[in-house]
């Protein structure tokens, strides 16, 4: 390709709103172009990039058995419907009505469109176990679309969805899986990128896993063990070990605690710590039911781990109406005297095992102090109580499987499996006959990768001041010839000719023949970011050589003019073996 025909202009400045590297540089790049709000057009280099990952991930898929098949954007409503998702999930599953008046929506994800697939195409335990995936746009009404690729409302995505007739052929399965897409993010050019447990959420299921490209900006938090391997989780899931000291208890003591409602106004009121006091938090669960939450004072509730327990999609905070309603008084609520027969109340174990904390009075200005919950809940309140962790994760807790400091680190996401059992086989009907000649449920697995959002993390991990440093795995071109002063001496010919030739060897070629000043002409090779250069220019030629530099170094060497072709086919070579797994 000519840089004089290529379609897609080179940006001097950031966007206003970009703050990420991928952001900025793929619009000064010319790579991407913003329609709307998480909405973007790919210009030919960007589509060149996506292709390049699209082709990894398909014979990645196509290794481990995958079938491609393509699903409709556009599906409806009855579908979800019958998966029970259409009423549950929130405003990010965009709705509308056809001209018929027929309910419809905008796919997100496709659980319920293999389904549907698999219950006509698939029938007996002996075509079992099968994988379906499919490379389709996916659009999510993001209200906070951010970072370019990053978090979009419309996205193209790898989904893949497998059926098997046992538990124990979905695990080995999902070890598959597994394998393939740690090979799929080393081959696009990775740097940096793990695997943790996660939280299924609106997915479903009970194990599932989140593949980590690791990045600053990144949205995800990430808690994994000093040895970086011995435990990896996200925030969402994340448990520690803290050791509680038990003192002995002492003396109740009521206390005036004008107008200090928070934690911190607590605190500062007694002289104390905010891990001394109790923290009380109520929520509404998605049926209106009132969640009490305890927690202690310095530590923040995991609204996660507390949907799956009280078995809840959403939690919204609860109004001090209904507080009050329930027996507390908003700012000093507390668990003494709460009735556990109306409220569903869940403590943290780090409230349980605290000895001597200030909580609430249930009365306006006033606090109680040496609350213990084992002498201060009776045994048949204590029988209706939830103790559970619910404690969001800090930086340095100590780690569950060692005991040493854990390591906060920032992620996005760009992959996640799921074994998702039966969750939607059964609410769809979607059966096969066993040996046995019985009808049962399909058990699923599912697996996802975000294109886009991958192509933004390997720039994230990959790039200078100056613009992205692509692997070539994924690069749009491998060469970047640059002729400087293209119409002195033989600069022309003789690079229209190794163009020609590398061409002819199967080389992927751009070819800046516009005649623009050098300073110009490198910055927008920066910009562009292709791994290997050629710099033609009237001097080398003087001595039969060319400029041979590579984007990840500033350094350049002078080459003969003939063994040119020859060392880009072979540093070619060499680039490709190095994001083999």
């Amino acid at each position: 390709m000519r840089l004089s025909q290529l379609i897609g202009q080179r940006i001097k400045e950031a966007p206003r709103d970009a703050q990420t590297a991928s952001h900025i540089f793929l619009i000064r790049g010319g790579y991407c172009r913003p329609v709307s709000a998480g909405i973007y057009s790919l210009l030919p280099l960007g589509k060149r990039l996506v292709a390049k990952v699209e082709g990894i991930i398909r014979e990645e898929m196509n290794r481990i058995d995958g079938q491609e098949a393509l699903m409709p954007v556009v599906l409806p409503a009855e579908l979800w419907q019958e998966s029970g998702r259409f009423e549950t999930v929130g405003g990010e599953l965009l709705r509308f009505k056809d001209r018929n008046g027929k309910d419809m929506l905008l796919a997100m994800t496709h659980e319920e469109a293999v389904v549907h697939l698999a219950r006509t195409e698939l029938n007996s335990y002996k075509q079992l176990p099968a994988m379906m995936y499919q490379i389709q746009t996916k659009y999510r009404d993001e209200a906070r679309p951010r970072a370019g690729l990053i978090r979009v409302r419309e996205f193209t995505m790898k989904d893949g969805y497998s059926f098997h007739a046992t538990q124990e052929c979905l695990e080995a399965y999902y070890e598959r899986a597994h394998e393939a897409y740690e090979r799929i993010f080393k081959r696009v050019g990775m740097a940096d990128c793990i695997s943790i447990e996660s939280d299924p959420g609106m997915m479903g299921g009970k194990v599932s896993h989140e593949f980590m490209a690791l990045a600053e900006c990144g949205e995800d938090t990430i808690f994994v063990s000093p040895d970086g391997s011995s435990y990896k989780s996200n925030r969402e899931c994340a448990v520690s070990n803290p050791a509680y000291v038990k003192d002995a208890p002492l003396e109740q003591e009521k206390v005036h605690t004008p107008d200090t409602k928070s934690i911190e106004d607590v605190a500062a009121f007694l002289s104390m710590e905010p891990s001394q006091a109790g923290k009380a938090v109520f929520y509404r669960d998605m049926d209106g039911n009132l969640v009490f939450v305890c927690i202690r004072g310095d530590i923040e509730v995991n609204e996660a781990k507390l949907r799956k327990i009280v078995q809840s999609a959403e939690l919204i905070f609860a109004s001090d109406a209904e507080i009050e309603a329930a027996g507390a008084v908003a700012g000093y609520a507390s668990i003494l005297g709460i009735d556990c027969d109306k409220v569903r109340v869940v403590v943290d174990r780090s409230f349980a095992e605290s000895s001597n904390l200030v909580v609430g009075a249930n009365e306006a200005d006033y606090h109680v102090k040496n609350f213990n919950y084992e002498r201060d809940i009776d045994e048949e309140s204590r029988d209706k109580i939830t103790v559970a962790d619910i404690a969001t994760v800090r930086d340095g807790d100590p780690c569950p499987r060692t005991g040493e400091p854990l390591r906060m680190l920032r992620g996005i996401e760009v992959g996640n499996i799921f074994q998702l059992g039966t969750k939607y086989t059964e609410a769809m009907h979607c059966t096969f006959l066993n040996s046995n000649g019985k009808a049962v449920p399909m058990i699923m697995g599912c697996y996802g990768i975000g294109v886009g959002r991958t192509v933004a993390a390997v720039l994230e991990q990959s790039h200078d001041d100056y613009g992205p440093i692509w692997p070539m795995s994924i690069a749009p071109y491998q060469v970047h010839i640059c002729a400087l002063n293209i119409k002195k001496g033989d600069v022309r010919e003789v690079s229209e000719k190794l163009y020609a030739e590398l061409i002819e060897r199967g080389v992927e070629v751009l070819f800046d023949d516009r005649g623009e000043k050098a300073g110009f002409m490198f910055n927008d090779a920066d910009l562009i970011g292709i791994p290997l250069r050629l710099i033609v220019s009237p001097k080398t030629l003087e001595e039969g050589k060319v400029e041979f530099k590579r984007r990840d170094s500033r350094d350049r060497e002078l080459i003969d003019l003939s063994a040119a072709a020859d060392l880009v086919v072979e540093q070619i070579a060499v680039e490709l073996q190095r994001w083999q797994p």
